[in-house]
């Protein structure tokens, strides 16, 4: 890419929405969108190779998701233990080097897709060159909670003291500190929902019309520049 204002962004974060939607507009139950929304992550994931993005969050499953018809969600916790041990095995998982790991309230899941992303965690534990984050059981909100919770037991049980407590030591608490230079959401809405409260403060944001398994390597491509030509000031 041409020299612009900023590098390559090292932390993409994206809000996979529109599977649904997709799905609708090829007449099939809406979600079996979600096939093709997991075979678009491992376009994704070459695409941040290939552009040398190191790391990659991606808006799965939230806490809100939770609700959705029975049908879908049993065929949701089916495609998820699928794709994790998919991912487990992968040969290009190794080759190149990615590690995966999952944030959010893993507990609240199914003991086979808790298994299914323990079992993905392990086998890539060692990798170090790529990180895939998939957000699960997620929300921003819950995050920060579950954050100052852990505090307050820890100083309960007098292992901080208050003082002590400032931004470093509260980031060390969330599910990742990591935050993500740019934040790309496809299916046409323009709000965040809960996906990276804190860790998207001075992110740049990218609002797409095309559902997720739309989402094409030309948008990817095109959002990345228009990031590296954004003045970016961190509020000063």
């Amino acid at each position: 890419m041409e020299p612009t204002n900023n590098p390559v962004p090292k932390h993409v974060g994206i809000i996979l929405d529109g599977n649904r939607r997709f799905a609708k507009k090829l007449m099939l139950k809406p979600w079996k969108g979600h096939e093709w929304g997991a075979k678009k992550v491992e376009a994704v994931l070459s695409w941040c190779k290939e552009l040398n993005v190191q790391e990659l969050t991606l808006y799965s499953f939230s806490i809100q998701n939770f609700d959705r018809p029975k049908e879908e969600f049993n065929y949701l916790m089916k495609l998820f233990v699928d794709t994790f041990t998919r991912m487990k095995d992968d040969p290009r998982v190794k080759e190149n080097d990615i590690r995966v790991q999952f944030i959010g309230r893993k507990h609240l899941f199914p003991e086979e897709v808790q298994q299914a992303m323990r079992d993905a965690e392990e086998a890539t534990k060692t990798h170090k060159t790529y990180l895939l984050n998939m957000a699960m059981a997620y929300g921003g909100q819950e995050e920060i909670l579950d954050a100052t919770k852990k505090i307050a037991e820890e100083v309960q049980k007098g292992n901080v003291d208050t003082s002590k407590i400032n931004k470093e030591y509260f980031e060390e608490h969330l599910y990742i500190k990591d935050q993500p230079d740019m934040v790309i959401r496809t299916g046409g809405d323009k709000r965040s929902s809960n996906f990276l409260c804190y860790q998207s403060a001075y992110s740049e944001w990218f609002y797409l019309e095309k559902t997720w398994p739309e989402f094409e390597k030309e948008d990817f491509t095109q959002c990345i520049k228009e990031y590296m030509s954004r003045d970016r000031r961190f509020g000063k």
